[in-house]
């Protein structure tokens, strides 16, 4: 009856951690977006970490080593403010700073499989 009930409780715990996805941490889930955006002087450091070619803060690296599966995954993984700030910046570089979305494309996307349905959604975005 007991090791019953251990195997039963295993099975609840394995099957409760597959049902909950694995998301990035929410760590800088309050990184102030609009501030980045509206300053190239904040804005330019970020994504030269990004493309490698310059230091990383500790939010760099960690978008930085999250950012190809992201966007083959359509960010399945992100937490909801993940999701609305990626398309706020995303938006952002495709609108306003083009030769920084096409190095980040030819980096993360070289064939543009996945970065083509961010263009077609977001040309709109403004911000």
């Amino acid at each position: 009856l007991r090791m019953k009930t251990v195997i039963v409780c295993l099975l609840a715990l394995t099957a409760v951690a597959l049902a909950r996805p694995e998301q990035y941490t929410d760590k800088y889930d309050t990184v102030d977006l609009d501030q980045l955006i509206s300053n190239r002087r904040l804005l330019i450091p970020y994504v030269h970490c990004i493309l490698e070619k310059g230091q990383c803060t500790a939010e760099g690296k960690e978008l930085k080593s999250h950012i190809k599966e992201a966007l083959e995954t359509n960010c399945a993984k992100c937490t909801k403010a993940q999701k609305g700030g990626t398309e706020k910046m995303i938006g952002h570089l495709i609108n306003h700073e083009a030769e920084f979305w096409e190095e980040l494309k030819a980096k993360y996307d070289p064939t543009n499989e996945f970065t083509k349905k961010y263009e077609t959604e977001l040309k709109r975005v403004t911000a």
